[in-house]
């Protein structure tokens, strides 16, 4: 199953976007659990997803980083970058879960956020997820 992420990889690298979508059931479902509204169904929505994105971000790169088969689930972690036509820096990281059949994708399970563009530290994410800032330890010896 890893081969079937191998090769979307290739393609997502090349932009060659009709062997990426090859690689996808066409009644494959998406969802970003962490963002909801995102759920979709079906080949076309991904062709259409994926054109915009080749159309926006020009020198689109692909870097599978690493993949694990488990089950009909793999697991991957991406790194996705570019340059967008307005000029913006595009940089994407997280992990996919594709369930796969039969070579193909009918299943995504996408983890992926924009890379931060400002430098956020522990202290200031766990006060923005909690409400509360964290002690910092005494680090000297």
């Amino acid at each position: 199953m890893s081969a079937v992420v191998d090769r979307l990889a290739v393609a997502l690298d090349a932009h060659d976007l009709e062997a990426a979508a090859a690689l996808f059931h066409v009644d494959y479902r998406s969802e970003q659990p962490a963002h909801p509204g995102r759920t979709f169904v079906g080949r076309a929505q991904m062709h259409a997803n994926w054109q915009a994105m080749f159309a926006g971000i020009p020198d689109f790169h692909a870097e599978l980083i690493r993949s694990v088969d488990d089950g009909n689930t793999t697991w991957s972690e991406w790194s996705w970058s570019g340059t967008r036509a307005d000029g913006q820096d595009f940089q994407v990281r997280g992990v996919t879960l594709f369930e796969i059949t039969d070579g193909q994708i009918t299943a995504g399970r996408l983890y992926v956020e924009d890379v931060e563009r400002e430098a956020v530290s522990i202290e200031e994410a766990v006060e923005g997820l909690s409400g509360q800032r964290p002690d910092t330890p005494d680090k000297s010896p």
